[in-house]
């Protein structure tokens, strides 16, 4: 079991993502900014090409498309499948800014069945 947001989680869910079906023009430079944690800020990204993550981790990424704020508690609940991103979206629980036609397209990604298994096997691998 590793910790939420440590470089030994980034590790094990990609491997874990590696399962998700091929969405061509499903892609996406994405950043995630998580506030109001005990260390302050988190920023950590992920690179989605044709929905497959083909690379994630703590820090910044290049030229993001989409980036996505969440204070600690919503993204720790999104991330246990407590609060779904689409209603943190739609409630302003998560604010985004950058490509609004991409972030539209990626979240209907993840009420399909098979994200849902990835986010439940990523949960129990997780100590929050």
């Amino acid at each position: 079991m590793s910790t939420w947001l440590t470089d030994e989680w980034f590790e094990e869910t990609r491997a874990l993502a590696a399962t998700q079906p091929k969405r061509p023009g499903l892609s996406a430079r994405m950043q995630f900014i998580v506030t109001g944690g005990a260390d302050g800020e988190v920023r950590y990204y992920w690179v989605l090409e044709d929905g497959l993550l083909s690379q994630s981790g703590v820090g910044d990424v290049d030229d993001a498309d989409v980036t996505l704020t969440t204070a600690r508690s919503d993204a720790m609940a999104i991330a246990k499948g407590d609060l779904d991103p689409n209603v943190a979206f739609m409630q302003g629980r998560m604010k985004v800014s950058g490509a609004m036609g991409i972030m539209m397209r990626l979240l209907p990604a993840t009420n399909t069945p098979e994200y849902q298994e990835l986010r439940r096997r990523i949960a129990d691998i997780t100590e929050f």
